[in-house]
């Protein structure tokens, strides 16, 4: 599972955009419904190999009353609970400051991992100056630049030092369980879907001990395919029965996701596809994940509302054409097995073996029937294609000049294999591998 790494600290020392040096892009995902302010962001971001999740919270505003509790917003609060480790960033330039002490007291008490980074440190890596921020007692501080990019590296590595690397799992292990999601907006009947799933007939269910975020893994079985539920709903161990809380976590929902095989994003009829559904869906595409679409209290709206949410779903999720649509009700257990199918065929389309013969041939057939558009002089030449991952399923082609091939063609190309090898409620990825030409060498001597 992704550890998660928290940014803290006062205003303007620089948060936001460590944020965005960590990620590479602003706002993956956008927290924006009640509860959770704008101004606290989840992103993904990666080091070499290793994959974390990030928080980027509002700060400290040091016009409310005095006491930590009081003056931190409650969003920065719940991000410090969430995560595995926690960024304290401070600033070099304005030294420390009352409510870093006051920060640094409250981060001291939460039985966090917790590093000092004091930012617009540029070459100030030997600078006395530093040494002010020890009276801080959260550590060695570590100077960087978000803005520069300085330090960095060596801070998450840091960062995530006690948290081991996960290990390369087979996606496609016969016999093993199909890790399974369910996501979605607070209210649509994720709670709901699980309970009826778990109190169905042919279904075997336990709980098993989650992880230090309460990550709970269900295994269960339904006409003998072994599935492996993860929560996303908040489902706790209470009593005789599994109670199922509506409790939206951002981070649980992405750690939810990249650790499935298949995702559910489960929508609300009577509401439409929100900003925050297709923030989710987006997430679950960048993942590569199998998804299937379930509209739930499908039995709760007339004709004219359904067409109103199949308009939502063209105009907000048009790129996830390739994912099946299902009307369920999960109060009243409609629709449930046509669900099911749907599951599986989404599963068996993400880890579908593509033979070499059989992609090279397509890619041939593909370009006699359309060929590349040239660039300049020369026309890209499609030699070769193989399969290179599953879930979801790469395509690798390989030829000469292939830097040249449209976005547009590519799309082509991924129509081609979808057709023939019938891939449903997949993402199917086409990558192209231009060949070295050894006399480029000799141009440049």
């Amino acid at each position: 599972m992704k550890p998660v790494i928290a940014l803290v600290g006062r205003p303007n020392v620089g948060k936001s955009t460590l944020f965005n040096r960590l990620t590479k892009s602003r706002d993956a995902i956008v927290a924006d419904f009640a509860g959770l302010t704008r101004d606290r962001h989840y992103g993904d971001a990666k080091q070499g190999g290793r994959e974390f999740i990030v928080i980027d919270t509002g700060g400290f505003e040091p016009e409310k009353p005095t006491g930590i509790v009081a003056q931190m917003a409650k969003q920065t609060q719940a991000a410090v609970a969430e995560a595995d480790a926690v960024i304290f960033v401070v600033d070099a330039r304005s030294g420390v400051s009352g409510q870093d002490h006051d920060i640094a007291r409250y981060l001291r008490g939460a039985n966090k991992r917790v590093l000092l980074a004091v930012n617009k440190a540029e070459g100030m890596s030997e600078s006395p100056s530093l040494a002010e921020f020890h009276e801080l007692g959260i550590g060695e501080p570590h100077p960087i630049s978000a803005a520069h990019g300085q330090g960095i590296r060596s801070l998450v590595e840091a960062a995530l030092e006690d948290f081991p690397e996960d290990e390369d799992e087979a996606e496609s292990e016969e016999g093993a369980p199909i890790r399974l999601a369910v996501a979605g907006r607070p209210n649509v009947g994720k709670s709901t879907l699980i309970n009826t799933w778990l109190g169905e007939e042919r279904l075997i269910a336990f709980d098993l001990p989650g992880t230090t975020r309460d990550a709970i893994h269900v295994p269960f079985e339904r006409n003998g395919q072994r599935f492996e539920l993860i929560d996303t709903a908040g489902l706790r161990r209470k009593g005789k029965v599994f109670e199922a809380i509506e409790k939206f976590s951002v981070v649980k929902t992405l750690q939810a996701i990249a650790d499935a095989n298949v995702v559910v994003l489960l929508v609300d009829a009577t509401q439409g596809v929100s900003e925050q559904d297709a923030h989710i869906a987006g997430y679950i595409l960048e993942s590569g994940r199998a998804v299937v679409i379930a509209v739930n209290k499908w039995d709760a709206v007339d004709s004219y509302q359904r067409q109103m949410f199949e308009r939502s779903v063209e105009q907000r999720l048009p790129f996830l054409k390739f994912a099946p649509v299902l009307p369920i009700s999960a109060l009243k257990r409609q629709g449930l097995g046509p669900l099911w199918k749907a599951i599986g065929d989404a599963h068996a389309s993400a880890t579908r073996k593509l033979p070499t013969p059989v992609l090279t041939r397509l890619l041939q057939e593909a370009v006699q029937h359309q060929a590349p558009k040239r660039a300049g002089m020369f026309r890209p030449k499609l030699r070769y294609a193989h399969q290179g991952g599953m879930n979801p399923p790469i395509v690798v082609v390989h030829g000469n000049a292939l830097e040249h091939v449209t976005d547009a063609y590519k799309r082509y190309l991924e129509g081609r294999v979808r057709d023939h090898f019938k891939l449903v409620g997949t993402p199917l990825r086409i990558e192209l591998k231009s060949s070295h030409n050894p006399f480029d060498e000799d141009k440049d001597r």
